[in-house]
């Protein structure tokens, strides 16, 4: 199924590799109980070098914030795609010191989706049940989470970089397994596909979230269906450590989730500052969004 991946040479030095499959437990066929295939990971990562290195020219920042062992990344979501996951999961196997696989927790509609289904599960991608993710903190692994749901991927593109409300449910399940959380912000992923209109009732009949329109899509067909290729800014902050019990009251939790989404917003500032021409889109965005 994934022999179209397949490119000669390595994709990883010998030294990465070897530290990526030392942090990940598979059996003998390769596959971890989640559907992780290492070899199809690797393919992957292969693949789509090209997308992170060349097209979206990817840049990283304090990528070394990130600690060893049980973690969970929370970034923004935006873009429409779900880019955004896919950089972070590339940046932490390309830059991060080990390399690690991210296990990004995807929306329960996706095991719908013929193909993508299980090509995300090859990759490491799981439900987002929290199960899954007590068990994955519990082997160690590196969890992705987006608060924000479709909430924030299907934004239009007058409320760039404006988080929507986050889920409570992240923090709990950080709390119980002991989690350090990552806030993360990603910085050009809402310019790469500029979403003026969502087609509810489109995306009704399909059984989507959301169906973007842009100024390119569908007015220009499959090529107006491409993702601009803006330059992306990944930034991870420092580690916020709870402790607490986790069935607290809810005040406390979203106490612990503002924490957490401010520390994204701080973050988003500071990288919007970094990107002049970005910030006068989202000046613009903002006034626009207010009529």
């Amino acid at each position: 199924m994934f022999e179209f991946l397949k490119r000669p040479g390595p994709v990883l030095p010998d030294d990465r590799r070897a530290k990526l499959r030392a942090a990940t437990s598979v059996n003998s066929a390769g596959f971890d109980p989640w559907g992780l295939h290492l070899d199809s990971a690797e393919q992957a990562v292969g693949a789509l070098r090209w997308l992170y290195e060349d097209y979206f020219r990817v840049r990283v920042h304090g990528i070394e914030n990130v600690p060893e062992g049980r973690v969970m990344l929370v970034p923004n979501h935006s873009g429409q795609l779900p880019l955004d996951g896919m950089l972070v999961g590339l940046a932490m196997v390309l830059e991060a010191d080990p390399p690690r696989v991210v296990r990004g927790m995807v929306e329960r509609w996706v095991p719908s989706l013929p193909f993508v289904s299980s090509f995300f599960t090859r990759l490491g991608q799981v439900t987002g049940d929290p199960e899954n993710c007590r068990q994955l903190l519990e082997r160690e692994q590196c969890i992705m989470v987006f608060p924000e749901g479709v909430r924030g991927s299907g934004k239009t593109w007058w409320h760039r970089y404006q988080l929507q409300e986050f889920g409570t449910g992240f923090v709990r399940l950080a709390l119980e397994g002991q989690a350090p959380i990552v806030p993360v912000a990603v910085i050009g992923a809402e310019e790469t596909y500029p979403a003026v209109y969502n087609a509810r009732r489109l995306a009704k009949l399909f059984g989507a979230p959301y169906v973007p329109v842009t100024p390119m899509w569908p007015l220009l067909g499959p090529l107006g269906a491409q993702p601009l290729p803006v330059r992306i800014d990944l930034h991870f902050g420092e580690p916020i450590r709870f402790v607490g019990d986790p069935d607290e009251p809810d005040e406390q939790t979203f106490a612990r989730v503002a924490q957490v989404k401010d520390a994204i917003r701080g973050l988003i500032e500071a990288g919007l500052e970094q990107r002049p021409e970005l910030r006068r889109l989202d000046r613009v965005a903002r006034l626009r969004g207010r009529r």
